[in-house]
């Protein structure tokens, strides 16, 4: 009981750091607390449609060599993954009378993918903590952060379709709202699936995603504050 405890505690701290983070940044024009929990739970529940798909892809697939990597990377968990963290937001959030400025948007996708995120990291401490601890601090630091940064890319372009006025180009962004984070969740997955350095392609991949988000979180950040001012 105790080392179960334990897991689930360092499973869930990491993704409590962010979710503080992500409430000091939308402080504002804060979201509804209730709405923001059902966001968040919904992105848990996402994992059980996600997993059942992912089966059945897997147990269909005849790639092999790095076509069964790139399949892994970008269907089997980027689209399947962010198509259901995207569903969670476009049904509970998206026409909410409270998604009311663009920063909605990416705090109701970041939260529904550390729901995901929160659920994944159990998973995974639970199978492999006991023998290989330091996984703990891997996924701490590399794969709940990656989760809500592709939360971001999510949202961002998700607002962007909502408040365009131009027919064709909310389509575009909304289009954008899923392409975009799964080719960044599909590259995540495919460089740390391949033989390569980590310092050669990984680690630049990630100090480019932190602040190719972060602008985007910046920029829609400063809208709120001069909101009301």
């Amino acid at each position: 009981m105790h080392m179960t405890l334990t897991i689930i505690s360092l499973a869930l701290i990491p993704v409590a750091v962010l979710v503080v983070l992500l409430v000091f940044a939308d402080r504002h024009n804060k979201e509804p607390a209730k709405l923001l929990a059902k966001v968040f739970i919904f992105g848990i529940l996402a994992s059980i449609p996600v997993l059942i798909i992912q089966v059945i892809l897997n147990t269909f697939s005849a790639a092999t060599g790095i076509w069964a990597i790139i399949f892994q990377a970008f269907i089997v968990a980027g689209l399947t993954e962010e198509y259901m963290k995207r569903m969670v937001v476009l049904k509970i959030a998206f026409r909410n009378p409270a998604f009311d400025e663009r920063l909605d948007g990416i705090i109701y996708c970041a939260f529904a993918a550390l729901g995901f995120a929160a659920i994944e990291n159990v998973l995974y401490l639970i199978s492999y903590y006991p023998t290989q601890p330091s996984v703990a601090i891997y996924r701490a630091v590399l794969s709940v952060p990656a989760h809500m940064l592709f939360g971001i890319t999510m949202g961002y372009y998700l607002s962007l379709s909502k408040y365009c006025s131009n027919p064709v180009l909310s389509r575009k962004y909304f289009q954008r709202s899923l392409i975009y984070p799964v080719l960044l969740h599909g590259t995540f997955n495919f460089l740390l699936s391949i033989n390569i350095p980590l310092l050669l392609v990984f680690v630049p991949f990630i100090i480019f995603m932190w602040i190719y988000n972060l602008k985007k979180l910046n920029k829609f950040y400063k809208e709120s504050k001069n909101m009301i001012q």
